[in-house]
């Protein structure tokens, strides 16, 4: 704003600006006015209206409380709606947020209100579209940063021009490489070389939500940073998202690491509005062929929770609508599918866009014994194991409190081989399969998770596609 007045008038300076605004606060009394209020009054005193100062804005040049503000820029993410309950009565209204940015990096968020919340899906619009809005008003954000609100006057028109030229999503974006300090609303591009993963948590207004963690890496696999998607929507997600895929986030800020999650060096977050996409976008699905190891004995409402083999010897789980499942599947059946998702060494089938059949008993496939891991071999990792051992003790069940104050079963017992020892766990309902088992059992545990304990050796733990076969059993 000083700069826009000095433009209009060669006799002002900077200086001379604030020797005005703070003559023009003691004037008023102190606590009546901000540096900002009392330069709208200096203005008008000069002659000079701020509002002539419409357009074409530069987004670095938006002032809290312009109006009429006129200004051209590019999409970087569009949030989902949200509702909520106005403080002053009982009604509902809606909004939902666009962040844009211009031709010298600068962004912005732009706050669509009511009748103005579908204006995206009415025009079609995506991240990278270039847009120019007219007739916009600027307020503070909590952050005490400015966002323009568009209301009922305000325009917003899908364009192919500028004043000056806005870069492209790829011009924007960055490599792991090139983060060396916090930033926010950047695009940034990595490979996923380790399983990504879902977990529940609550949000800060007490509902539950999901997050994506990840590690990031760059092209030689050399750097990684910490990557959490926070309240993310498996709706948003690629439908292919394989260990190796090459990923690009859009909307997503830099932070200074946990030492107490990795290397302190940075970490990525991004939220709702991030945009996760392949550039390299597999969208069908091929046809898989795989053999079931392990179907769960504790199943999650209407899926059936299982463990696959693939063709070469990787495990994955495998998550089928029980209206799929054909009659006749049993642990040891060997599938042919087509899935709606493969997340990571996740696959999922719904009944909506899956395929599934048994093939043939002489179909040629890997069998669960031509994989088995030796427990010398075991490592901390979120890779399921299949191993071969013998019960060294008697299963003990006790009562664990969890840092939710929420008290669960535990049970546990000691395995072994030929190479070694190593405890086996099994948390809530899984524990029951440990229980059942009796001192000198020999057994083969299918789909167990390798995790360092409290003194820092490996132990295994049950997963809801885990099970736990008697030798002598047939897979």
């Amino acid at each position: 704003m000083l700069q826009y007045l000095t433009q209009q008038r060669s006799d002002l300076t900077i200086d001379k600006l604030r020797s005005l605004i703070e003559e023009k606060k003691q004037k008023i009394g102190a606590g009546y006015l901000t540096e900002q209020g009392a330069l709208f009054l200096v203005a008008a005193d000069l002659g000079i209206s701020l509002d002539q100062q419409r357009s074409p804005l530069r987004i670095s040049d938006v002032y809290v409380g312009a109006k009429d503000v006129t200004l051209y820029g590019r999409i970087l993410t569009i949030y989902s709606p949200r509702q909520f309950a106005r403080k002053d009565n009982t009604e509902t209204t809606k909004n939902r947020t666009m962040v844009i940015y211009d031709d010298d990096h600068s962004t912005i968020k732009i706050k669509l209100w009511d009748n103005k919340v579908q204006v995206p899906e009415e025009m079609g619009l995506r991240p990278g579209d270039m847009i120019k809005l007219s007739k916009g008003y600027v307020k503070s954000g909590l952050d005490g940063k400015p966002f323009i609100n568009v209301g009922m006057d305000c325009q917003l028109e899908k364009t192919k021009e500028a004043p000056s030229e806005i870069p492209d999503l790829n011009a924007m974006t960055r490599t792991i490489e090139n983060v060396d300090s916090p930033a926010d609303n950047i695009i940034i591009e990595g490979y996923v070389r380790s399983n990504p993963r879902m977990s529940d948590y609550r949000d800060s207004r007490g509902n539950m939500s999901k997050s994506l963690q990840l590690q990031l890496f760059n092209e030689d696999g050399t750097k990684s940073l910490r990557t959490i998607i926070w309240n993310v929507s498996e709706t948003r997600l690629p439908k292919v998202f394989k260990i190796g895929s090459k990923i690009r986030l859009i909307g997503v800020r830099i932070k200074s690491g946990n030492p107490q999650y990795g290397n302190g060096d940075f970490e990525i977050h991004g939220d709702e509005g991030t945009v996760l996409s392949a550039p390299e976008e597999q969208t069908d699905i091929e046809t898989m062929t795989l053999r079931l190891v392990s179907i769960g004995s504790n199943t999650a409402g209407d899926r059936l929770i299982s463990l696959g083999l693939l063709g070469d010897g990787k495990l994955v789980s495998v998550i089928i609508d029980k209206t799929l499942v054909p009659n006749n599947m049993t642990s040891g059946s060997i599938i042919e599918c087509v899935p709606s998702r493969i997340f990571g060494t996740e696959i999922t089938l719904t009944l909506n866009d899956s395929y599934i059949r048994i093939l043939d008993e002489g179909t040629q496939f890997p069998s669960v014994s031509d994989y088995q891991t030796k427990i010398s071999d075991v490592v901390a990792s979120n890779v399921p194991y299949i191993i071969e051992a013998i019960v060294l003790q008697q299963p003990n069940t006790t009562q664990v409190n969890t840092r939710s104050n929420e008290m669960i079963e535990m049970t546990d017992t000691l395995v072994g081989d030929d190479s070694g020892e190593i405890r086996l766990i099994g948390w809530r309902d899984l524990g029951h399969s440990i229980n059942s088992l009796a001192l000198g059992d020999r057994i083969r545990i299918i789909g167990a998770v390798a995790n360092n304990g409290l003194q820092g050796t490996p132990e295994i733990t049950l997963k809801p596609y885990s099970s736990i076969i008697k030798i002598n059993s047939k897979i």
